[in-house]
């Protein structure tokens, strides 16, 4: 299962994937579903058993256009999403 983190800002976007990648996560830049609704059009995809890592430094820096993270899955090309 993979985990996206959408912000609405494209500077944390990459920020944080930055942050992510520099921790030993693999992550990747995608874009943002159009069901996440507002957000800045990419967003950090990675998988579900790095979430409390990235939680924990989403904590120890200033991200003011945090949206949430959203389990994010594709079936026969449709998006699903759901707020964590």
């Amino acid at each position: 299962m993979n985990i996206i983190a959408i912000f609405s800002s494209r500077n944390e976007t990459l920020y944080f994937s930055q942050l992510l990648k520099s921790n030993g996560i693999f992550c990747q830049i995608v874009n943002t579903p159009k069901e996440a609704g507002r957000a800045c059009g990419i967003s950090v995809k990675f998988a579900y058993s790095a979430l409390q890592v990235a939680k924990n430094l989403l904590a120890t820096k200033p991200f003011r256009a945090f949206v949430g993270f959203f389990k994010y899955s594709q079936f026969q090309g449709r998006n699903s999403l759901e707020k964590i």
